[in-house]
């Protein structure tokens, strides 16, 4: 750190306790509020609220329904990111309490998104507060505060669309995903593949008359675990993975033989790994040469809440900020003023890193409020103390950084 910055973490942590009644309330507003993919438009109107109840200096939401807070003139911009969609509930007997009701104990708050991630966009808005509070804007850096739509179907979709068309680009992005407690500094990527066969369908009373597509597909699938053994492992993300999670196909009737098969496959990428790579791996399989299988990777073109329409192929790169890097270095010195030495480690988990850093190399580093096994599970639930941390170490880190 330069020139003779004296920060006063001790204040800083005392006005995010302070917010904490306001904190818990906001949250549980939003989670009374259903924003799965694609249908966030009270999610965001509920933010914006909060945003301009709390003085940004400007609020403004996006043709593809993302809003975006900015707090402070200064010339640096530094983000500070929060998908604001949820998945689905699920099978409501997993649940014991309504997930969108939710509950409010002394330490926790339950209900669908609290984790994942309602609850980093409560501790961004409220650290942006605090840092209007207590004069720690400065000319050096404005502050946005983005609440992002559709993370859940597209990872990074939303930030495509902000640097692209809105313009915007931050000179560092921190991720609000929930981190356990601890600053992640990476991830692997990811990607949706498809993969096709053909048959020629027949009466299933004489198979040998036909060409039957499921077999076809047997084979593959085998080779297709077998595969997921031998991919290549980084020292800190760890190794790619591969495994099908969905299977279709089409047959004249349950009394034919099947003349199409296709299945999906989700393949996590480790450092060192590419989508023109995993492609080739697949398409190289012995039984995918032998059947003639027809190998692509997904496109995505879903409507967001405000009807728009940004199709992109279903690709999410991986990305890694170094540990000495002034975003990573400014977040642990956050962290380390006012509750001890942080643990540095990385997501299991997609973020929108994949676009902010994997497609345009802008730095991120990621600190969030909740745990990552709560993520899209029945009784998801966060805690209070999370929120009150985050906030804290969200105001402080913008000064810390600008001094680097």
């Amino acid at each position: 750190m330069k020139g003779d910055l004296i920060m006063d973490f001790t204040k800083i942590k005392a006005a995010a306790q302070g917010y904490e009644k306001d904190m818990t309330r906001f949250l549980r507003d939003l989670v009374r509020i259903p924003g799965e993919s694609a249908g966030e438009e009270g999610h965001i109107k509920r933010i914006e609220a909060e945003m301009n109840k709390l003085g940004f200096d400007k609020v403004e939401i996006d043709p593809m329904g993302n809003v975006l807070g900015y707090m402070g003139t200064g010339k640096t911009l530094i983000a500070y990111d929060a998908h604001i969609d949820t998945v689905g509930i699920g099978n409501i007997a997993n649940w014991t309490f309504d997930p969108y009701e939710g509950f409010e104990s002394d330490t926790e708050i339950g209900g669908r998104g609290t984790s994942d991630q309602l609850g980093g966009i409560v501790s961004a808005v409220y650290g942006a507060k605090i840092m209007k509070d207590l004069g720690l804007l400065s000319d050096q850096y404005t502050v946005l505060v983005t609440g992002t739509v559709q993370e859940e179907d597209c990872d990074g979709l939303c930030w495509q669309y902000i640097i692209n068309e809105d313009k915007v680009k931050p000179e560092f992005v921190v991720i609000t995903e929930p981190t356990d407690g601890n600053i992640y500094r990476g991830q692997r990527g990811r990607m949706e593949i498809r993969v096709d066969v053909k048959g020629v369908s027949c009466h299933g009373s004489a198979p040998e008359r036909g060409d039957n597509a499921i077999y076809k597909m047997a084979d593959i699938l085998q080779e297709v675990r077998e595969l997921n053994n031998h991919l290549h492992v980084d020292p800190f993300l760890g190794k790619g993975t591969v495994t099908t999670s969905e299977i279709f196909f089409t047959s004249p009737s349950r009394c034919a033989v099947a003349d199409s098969c296709s299945i999906s496959l989700d393949r996590r990428l480790t450092d060192g790994e590419t989508y023109e790579m995993a492609l080739e791996e697949v398409r190289n399989l012995p039984s995918c040469k032998k059947h003639g299988a027809v190998v692509t990777m997904y496109k995505y073109d879903r409507p967001s809440w405000t009807g728009l329409s940004y199709p992109t192929d279903c690709y999410f790169p991986t990305w890694v900020i170094p540990q000495d890097h002034p975003a990573t270095q400014a977040m642990v010195e956050s962290f380390r003023g006012m509750y001890g030495e942080p643990k540095v480690d990385k997501w299991t988990f997609s973020t929108n890193g994949v676009s902010i850093m994997g497609r345009y190399g802008i730095p991120c580093i990621g600190f969030g409020p909740g745990k990552e096994n709560q993520a899209h599970a029945p009784n998801e639930k966060t805690w209070k103390a999370d929120l009150v941390k985050c906030a804290a170490v969200y105001a402080a880190m913008p000064t810390l950084y600008c001094k680097k």
